[in-house]
């Protein structure tokens, strides 16, 4: 069988259809799928099809990204808790999903605190909550669909700790409705191989080359490997076999490890196995006997082995997009730590408004109000000792009224996103000026559409002759804006590093106001005024790197925009140098600087 031969045949939806089933076989080995896909008819066609195969009593419900952890995880039940004077547990949505499945819709969105809370779950099968008077375990074996509904080429994924755990992965970004068709699979064909499913092995061989695989394509996590050995025992209980072969191999290769490859394996060249080394001296009888056996199985069994290997990983690239390997290959952008990064300004927690991010134990005061919801839960467990030592101290009769102390108030804790200020820092020296200008103009002026939608901000300051100015604070105003650059006038040497030190300043400035800056500095990065103002090639171009060390220092996200003919080995170094994104492009149009910029936003 060539696995490779058949995964080309495959069309993206029946690959799609294949690993819904596999999914459908074993939801809670596989862990979940996930599925890149925009909300349409192609989506739906899919998930109507593992409704399908799935058991009609199975719960399929989907995930509040926002719900408070007590309805995700569980907690205690206040009420039955009050009544009986001791703790009573109250079952989450998590517990409720037992045996199920769990949609996650536009799992991009998912806080990555939420998605690593989850993953516990996936991997423990089940919930334990921890409280001050209780600790519950509930059984939560499921599987997870989280949908991935971010645009083509954009940076906002699912957290890395949810992905982690989900078996399988498909696109049906570029399925089209013409594309999908119906499928044979049936429901009892997949309760038969549920039934089927403990008694599948898989052969070592089987493993060794899947593990080798997920090697080869540069896969470092163990659950990959994990995953495509059960994926592989899906495959053969579904074909109505004991033991898992080749073509599920193959097809666990295609839908497990290829999704996952951050490199193409090295091409395999057909060599002369090495001499082995001459036998030592025996008798005749043990040449002849069981030993002899022995010795020629060794000699081809690593054959076996790299000829099994070779086509898992034939079936696997043969599954592979030309540009999922040239997106991997690419270096990742990455900022300091300590840089306030995201789409809409960095995350705040303990702010004075925003959405519930959890409570903690406190006095209630401005700015931390009083959960009382909280409050009665850390309270009730304990109603019935204090209401005995209250009724015994006062020798009186039965004391009906809730004993709330110090220690159990609860106050809440909310999570706002701060604002975003892009601050473009542009080289209006030099006879090129106003075509950077013009270009400028355009990339702030989209800029400041999107900002108008996310109530961000927009600031401008440009560098030329000696020195460097502020020309627009931030501002959402349109207006002022195309006014400021309109009055800007090019020409004169290029204080680079008084540019960047500008934009710096006010780029702390910003956000010391709780407002997440992001610098997109436009330049040729050909620095010849020193940053005391004095001509200088050499001193001017040393300014500039120190200055853009202290930029990454400070830990602001930067992107550096190379605006000449040609990419200029001044500009990457000095984009190193801010640890900026390096984006080179010969004529800076706005769209690629406003994508750009966003990207950068991102992280």
């Amino acid at each position: 069988m060539n696995g490779g031969g058949e995964a080309e045949e495959r069309s993206l939806w029946e690959e799609a259809v294949m690993a819904a089933s596999l999914f459908a076989v074993d939801p809670v080995g596989l862990g979940g799928i996930a599925v890149a896909s925009k909300y349409g008819p192609v989506r739906d066609s899919w998930m109507d099809f593992l409704r399908s195969i799935v058991p009609g009593w199975a719960p399929f419900r989907k995930l509040p990204l926002y719900a408070a952890d007590e309805r995700l995880f569980g907690g205690l039940d206040l009420a039955a808790t009050l009544a009986h004077g001791k703790p009573v547990a109250e079952r989450g949505l998590l517990a409720e999903m037992d045996r199920g499945f769990l949609v996650i819709p536009s799992a991009e969105r998912m806080e990555s605190g939420l998605a690593s809370r989850l993953g516990l779950v996936i991997d423990a099968h089940a919930v334990h909550v921890e409280r001050e008077a209780a600790s519950m375990m509930h059984p939560a074996r499921f599987g997870v669909i989280a949908l991935d509904e971010s645009e083509a080429g954009d940076d906002e994924t699912p957290p890395a700790a949810l992905l982690e755990r989900l078996g399988l992965r498909i696109d049906l970004t570029d399925v089209t409705w013409r594309d999908v068709c119906l499928s044979d699979t049936t429901l009892e064909e997949i309760e038969a191989a549920q039934a089927r499913l403990p008694n599948v092995a898989v052969p070592d061989k089987i493993i060794a080359g899947l593990v080798s695989a997920a090697v080869s394509f540069g896969i470092q996590t163990l659950r990959a490997p994990v995953f495509a050995v059960r994926a592989a025992r899906a495959s053969a209980a579904l074909a109505g076999r004991d033991e898992a072969n080749e073509e599920d191999a193959g097809l666990a290769a295609m839908l497990v490890l290829a999704p996952r490859a951050t490199r193409m394996p090295e091409p395999m060249e057909d060599q002369a196995p090495p001499e082995p080394p001459p036998p030592e001296p025996q008798d005749d009888k043990e040449e002849d006997g069981k030993g002899g056996g022995e010795s020629g199985e060794n000699e081809t069994a690593p054959d076996d082995d790299k000829a099994l290997t070779d086509m898992i990983i034939a079936a696997a690239a043969a599954a592979m997009p030309k540009e999922m390997l040239v997106k991997a290959a690419a270096k990742p952008f990455r900022v300091p730590p300590s840089a306030p990064m995201g789409k809409a300004g960095a995350e705040r927690t303990n702010a004075a408004r925003g959405r519930p991010a959890g409570v903690r134990r406190g006095m209630p005061k401005p700015g931390s109000p009083l959960s009382l919801l909280e409050t009665l839960r850390a309270a009730a467990p304990w109603q019935k000792i204090r209401k005995s030592m209250l009724e015994k101290a006062a020798n009186t009769g039965r004391i009906d009224r809730i004993e709330v102390r110090s220690d159990d108030f609860r106050i809440k804790r909310l999570k706002a996103r701060s604002q975003t200020a892009t601050i473009f820092a542009v080289d209006a020296s030099g006879s090129a000026a106003m075509q950077r200008l013009a270009e400028t103009k355009g990339a702030v002026e989209l800029l400041l559409a999107e900002c108008y939608i996310r109530r961000d901000q927009v600031a401008l300051v440009a560098f030329r002759g000696t020195r460097a100015e502020i020309l627009l604070p931030p501002t959402r105003s349109l207006t002022r804006a195309k006014r400021s650059l309109a009055a800007l006038a090019g020409g004169g040497g290029t204080p680079l590093a008084s540019g960047i030190d500008a934009a710096g300043a006010l780029a702390i400035n910003i956000r010391r106001r709780g407002i997440s800056p992001l610098i997109v500095v436009l330049t040729d990065g050909k620095a010849n005024i020193a940053a005391d103002g004095k001509p200088g090639r050499e001193r001017a171009q040393n300014d500039a790197n120190t200055a853009g060390r202290r930029l990454r220092a400070e830990g602001i996200a930067t992107i550096l925009v190379d605006t000449s003919p040609r990419p200029q080995a001044q500009a990457e170094k000095l984009a190193q140098e801010m640890a900026a994104r390096y984006v080179p492009m010969p004529y800076a149009n706005a769209a690629a600087i406003s994508k750009a910029a966003k990207m950068a936003a991102k992280g």
